[in-house]
């Protein structure tokens, strides 16, 4: 008992001081953008009835949006962790291994087709397609003899995105719907509603919260399946629960935001440098620090070049990208 409280202590200080962060991120990102507004504006926004040009700013704009930021950074963040778990590969990641890519194309066939769909039947349309993705990907990289390396499935993930973005392009070409689905290229929280986010948010709750009561077992399934079998654990039925969560996970995120890569493959690696390989510390640890990073990094878009905004895909990429190229020089080891 007490070796679990000494395990525990530790992780709750540091998950303390990354909420403490995050709280630091979220007011900064209401407080700075094109339209200067001061913390005592955001704090009247968010704590009464106060109205004004700059409430209205924040309430109406800012604040959905950065919400938008919030749940989807935590939920490809946690994404990222769960698949590098299960497929033991420390360059996985729902953006480089199809799912993204998966429902974007997807995204791309619903407003072709059903250019009347609602935000939900759209999501519903990207969880359908990540999952598709994401087969896609696993089956091509494990049909060479001896399974699947880490780079030959990320071979795989780049394969079959393109196509899939391939075809999502075409259909914006033939059917004269690129600027209707462009929005959702440039990866960014522009243009986010409240009616948006009450559809799409609390599927990334839930998926989160199943993902927390899933983390003891993500953690001997990430070490050994043979133990796993070992101490009792029905590991298909586990697997397939983690990854109905990794496409909710997923699907939601690109109905919400875009494609976004690499911030699932960054994060996870980062937390694992800080609280260890313990999926019940690093699973609420990602999603804490995946929020904050997307907080940053839309903060930085809005920022960097106002009033004209720097589409946050590019702001992710430039970051994500040297980090993918550290991995991979460490020959696909994780940075922990």
């Amino acid at each position: 008992m007490i070796r679990k409280t000494q395990s525990f202590t530790p992780f709750a200080f540091k998950l303390i001081l990354g909420i403490l962060v995050f709280i630091g991120m979220f007011f900064m990102a209401m407080v700075f953008g094109a339209a200067a507004v001061s913390v005592e504006d955001v704090w009247l926004a968010l704590s009464s009835s106060a109205t004004g040009d700059h409430i209205s700013i924040i309430r109406d704009i800012r604040l959905p949006r950065e919400i938008a930021a919030i749940f989807v950074g935590a939920a490809l963040a946690v994404s990222g962790a769960i698949m590098q778990g299960i497929t033991r590969n420390p360059l996985a990641d729902p953006g480089l291994l199809g799912l993204s890519a998966g429902a974007y194309a997807a995204l791309a066939v619903t407003i072709a087709f059903i250019p009347s769909a609602n935000y939900f039947l759209t999501m519903v349309a990207c969880f359908i397609g990540a999952a598709i993705g994401a087969l896609l990907v696993f089956g091509i990289g494990s049909m060479k003899k001896g399974g699947f390396s880490p780079f030959r499935i990320v071979l795989a993930g780049s394969a079959v995105s393109a196509f899939l973005y391939a075809i999502a392009e075409g259909l914006g070409l033939y059917f004269k719907i690129s600027k209707d689905i462009s929005m959702w290229t440039a990866g960014g929280m522009v243009g986010t509603t409240w009616n948006q986010l009450q559809i799409i948010v609390p599927f990334i709750i839930i998926g989160i919260v199943v993902s927390f009561f899933l983390s003891r077992q993500l953690t001997i399934l990430s070490l050994n399946e043979e133990v796993a079998v070992g101490l009792g654990q029905n590991i298909i039925r586990i697997k397939i629960l983690l990854f109905i969560v990794i496409i909710i996970l997923a699907g939601a995120s690109v109905a919400l935001v875009g494609n976004m890569t690499f911030i699932g493959l960054m994060i996870p690696h980062i937390v694992r440098a800080i609280v260890g390989t313990d999926y019940r510390f690093i699973l609420p640890m990602s999603a804490t620090c995946g929020a904050t990073f997307m907080l940053f990094a839309d903060t930085l878009g809005r920022t960097l070049n106002a009033p004209y905004e720097t589409p946050v895909i590019a702001i992710v990429a430039m970051l994500g990208l040297p980090f993918f190229l550290i991995i991979v020089r460490k020959g696909g080891k994780t940075l922990s």
